[in-house]
């Protein structure tokens, strides 16, 4: 069995494969850096380290709070051989090899989607990727409406802000999804040039019905952008509900999507992807550089982003990770995901047996929301609060979450309704670890409950 803490024995490995590398540059002159020894560094790396443990556990299956994943044990050393090099993936210049690393990564992420024929690269995170979606929605359809539901990412209305797009928030159904019976008013009363289907909200896991929205936009002629930057490889997994299946299985249909590989793609931060399925986007980006794009006929990556500069080692270490965990259905790296859910589902029914508490739905993904019952939603939000600080000092780190009281029948579980908004418990069991360690959580937060009695 692994041992779960900080890795150290791979540091081996690195400097086995450092040497091979340094290597392959032999022939160069010697030349002193001038950047001091390594004994004047110890003492600030010394102060690093003790600064770093100022940190949750994210690598722990006992951390089970926000989506902090760790890196696999080969994106982290791939990304620091890269280092050594430290290209850039703007230009070719830059980054001959760690370019056609990125090529060749992103394109297996749009073959997971169904895509052969796509623009699409990476970008410094979601952020990034879903600022160019919106920055192509709006060259595609000038001055149209954006939408997005109230549960999608926040960074949606903010983008639309900076790039001068109207934005307007859809209602969402109990269940956390987009409703589009309210979407289809909207539509009827504005233009509309993109809705964004959040495949995979952060609040909830929730993905938006994609199969109806599908058949609107053929009514009313607008864009879909798919977020899927917390979904999107999900679609590798096939032990999920019916219509969240259905919803993954579509993806291909729209016209932009979003993954972010630095969640569930095992990879560093930060490292995002936008993918387009009309390749001809790509005039939206045509720019002119005196002196960046000359050493190389081929297309270089900076003529298809908003991003200059980029770290090539992002690239790099998600190109080893695919290489060794490849983003196919039945796979290693599509078990890690499916554990992850299991873990989910798991809690989810723990929690649900137990009349001490309240949940609200099923996990579409591997996101559970749930709360101790109390006389009043303000009530259970307090010994939420309380129960979160509790649990720290068990070493089981959750997180908290401001969830809209209709996502819970309050009525069934005898709370009143006294605040529109209740303070939730919220676990991200993405972690395959966490599918062994869901039973020693549990105890954890029944224990924790007891103390608060």
């Amino acid at each position: 069995m692994r041992n779960i803490g900080i890795d150290v024995d791979s540091l081996t490995l690195l400097d086995q494969i450092v040497r091979k590398l340094s290597d392959g540059f032999a022939g160069l002159p010697v030349v002193d850096d001038g950047q001091g020894d390594l004994e004047t560094m110890r003492p600030v790396l010394e102060e690093v380290a003790s600064r770093l443990t100022d940190n949750y556990p994210y690598f722990h299956p006992l951390y089970a709070g926000q989506m902090l994943k760790p890196p696999h044990p080969i994106a982290r050393l791939a990304y620091m051989l890269s280092l050594y090099i430290n290209p850039n993936n703007h230009a070719l210049d830059g980054g001959r090899a760690s370019s056609a690393m990125e090529k060749e990564a992103v394109a297996e992420i749009a073959a997971m989607f169904g895509w052969d024929q796509y623009l699409g690269h990476l970008a410094g995170g979601g952020t990034m990727a879903n600022l160019e979606a919106l920055w192509v929605a709006g060259r595609s359809h000038p001055d149209r409406m954006v939408l997005a539901s109230t549960q999608a990412h926040y960074t949606h209305e903010r983008l639309s802000q900076v790039l001068h797009l109207p934005f307007r928030k859809v209602p969402v159904d109990r269940f956390g999804r987009m409703d589009l019976d309210g979407l289809q008013r909207i539509l009827d009363e504005e233009q509309v040039g993109t809705v964004v289907a959040t495949i995979g909200t952060t609040a909830t896991g929730a993905v938006d019905p994609l199969p109806r929205l599908l058949k609107l936009r053929d009514r009313y002629h607008f864009r879909i952008h798919a977020d899927s930057a917390y979904g999107g490889y999900f679609r590798l997994v096939d032990s999920l509900p019916s219509a969240t299946r259905e919803a993954f299985d579509l993806l291909g249909e729209v016209d932009s999507i979003v993954v972010d590989p630095h969640k569930h793609g095992l990879q560093p931060y930060g490292c995002g992807c936008i993918l387009f399925k009309d390749p001809s986007v790509g005039g939206f980006y045509k720019h002119d550089s005196p002196y960046t794009y000359f050493s190389s006929d081929e297309l270089h990556l900076g003529e298809i982003s908003l991003e200059c500069s980029r770290p090539g080692a992002a690239a790099v270490a998600l190109w080893a990770t695919q290489k060794l965990l490849p983003l196919e259905r039945k796979g290693t790296f599509a078990s890690h995901l499916a554990a992850g859910r299991n873990a989910a589902i798991e809690l989810y029914h723990l929690i649900a047996a137990d009349s001490r508490f309240l949940t609200a739905f099923p996990p579409e993904l591997d996101i559970v929301i749930w709360l101790p019952k109390a006389a009043s939603a303000s009530k259970a939000s307090n010994l939420s609060r309380q129960l979160f600080e509790q649990a720290a000092k068990h070493h089981l780190h959750l997180a908290l979450a401001e969830i809209p009281e209709h996502f819970f029948d309050l009525e069934k579980a005898g709370m009143d309704r006294d605040r529109t908004t209740l303070t939730c418990l919220r676990s991200v069991l993405m972690k395959p670890e966490h599918d062994s360690w869901v039973g020693q959580i549990w105890t954890i937060v029944c224990q924790c409950l007891n103390e608060l009695d």
